[in-house]
């Protein structure tokens, strides 16, 4: 007798089988992380501008500037009081409610006039806190000596500073405030979109491969001559006729295509704080690895002798009493380490050392000093 499959058997079969081919499908895009040309790309005069001016915070309670020390800030305070019709030349200036500062602030691509960006303020002589302090009239600057925006506003710091006879507290940085919406944009930057005759994309990691790759993912999409890389920093694109009308939707078509960065095998090192990061395609040849340090500690612990009850003639004496300890390293182990290993073998091949971020930055010299890292070690 023939039997048949029993009809909920079949369909958990086929329920599996779909289920292991949509794994199949994830799995190239899950061992390649994509990013959006957005990310990892600019275009090419949307840019931010930077903005610096010079001013004066008042109203601070006695944390300000000493004048005597401070010349620029009494001239400048001297200078405004004039403008504003009071004459004080030739007084003495006692005040310790005003501090001069340096303000900064970012103007955005396309800020009309009108609109308000934040601002950083900072002291620069001997101010002690910002707190409480308002900016006086700011203009900020731009690199052409042109005024783009004006500040003005109440300081917000972050930090505080408070002090007693004996002792004294800090926390943050009290000297170093921020004016949310602080200032008004006053003049645009002359840059026209629509007047562009075609689109360079600025890579901010520069690489061959992944300028070929969003040249290629852009012709894909809107036509295979439409892009191309001129070198591993840029890639310009030629805007097609019909979508010329409406350039910001064609940009934001551009940005939001996935591509596949790639990265050259490099191994940044900050001696400074021992902080390691290795790329993904840091791979190593056969290479073996043994690390030991000798170290000697020494433990001083005197003892107090002190003669026994009613003796006659004794003394109180103090007994040094020494202990050294030796550490050859004598439990690290001689590892061996097959050609082609990847990033996550070799640390973990190191961490089964005990050895930790100081000893693995030498380690990874004298690796790369025996011709056996292939990659690209960058000490910052």
């Amino acid at each position: 007798m023939v039997t048949t499959p029993a009809p909920r058997l079949i369909r958990s079969v086929r329920l599996l089988a779909l289920l292991l081919a949509a794994l199949l499908m994830l799995a190239p895009q899950a061992a390649q992380a994509q990013s959006r040309i957005k990310d990892i790309a600019d275009v090419e005069g949307v840019r931010d501008n930077m903005l610096i001016g010079y001013g004066l915070v008042v109203g601070l309670n006695g944390t300000g500037d000493t004048i005597n020390n401070s010349p620029f800030t009494e001239q400048s305070l001297i200078g405004m009081l004039e403008r504003l019709g009071v004459n004080i030349r030739g007084q003495t200036l006692r005040t310790k409610n005003v501090a001069a500062v340096m303000v900064t602030a970012t103007l955005p691509p396309f800020s009309a006039q009108g609109t308000r960006i934040d601002v950083s303020v900072a002291a620069m002589a001997d101010a002690k806190n910002l707190l409480g302090g308002t900016l006086l009239v700011t203009p900020l600057l731009g690199a052409d000596g042109e005024v783009y925006a004006v500040a003005q506003g109440a300081v917000a710091v972050g930090g505080f500073s408070a002090q007693g006879a004996a002792a004294s507290v800090t926390r943050g940085v009290p000297t170093n405030g921020r004016i949310a919406g602080g200032a008004i944009v006053e003049r645009e930057i002359d840059f026209r979109l629509a007047d562009m005759p075609y689109l360079r994309l600025a890579l901010r990691n520069p690489d061959f491969t992944t300028a070929m790759r969003m040249a290629e993912a852009i012709n894909k999409q809107f036509g295979a001559r439409a892009a191309r890389a001129i070198d591993p920093a840029a890639v310009m694109i030629d805007v097609p006729a019909a979508r010329k009308a409406d350039l910001v939707s064609f940009i934001r078509d551009v940005e939001q295509l996935p591509v596949v960065p790639d990265q050259p095998a490099r191994v940044v090192i900050d001696e400074a704080s021992g902080v390691i990061v290795m790329g993904e395609n840091v791979r190593i040849s056969t290479v073996a690895i043994a690390q030991g340090n000798l170290t000697i500690r020494i433990t001083e612990t005197p003892q107090v002798s002190q003669p026994g009850p009613l003796s006659q003639g004794g003394q109180t004496a103090v007994v040094p009493r020494t202990d050294i300890q030796v550490d050859e390293g004598a439990d690290r182990k001689l590892a061996v380490m097959p050609s082609g290993v990847s990033l996550q073998e070799l640390v973990h091949n190191l961490n089964a050392l005990g050895i930790g971020p100081r000893d693995m930055i030498s380690i990874l010299q004298s690796i790369k000093a025996a011709g056996a890292l292939q990659a690209e070690i960058e000490v910052m």
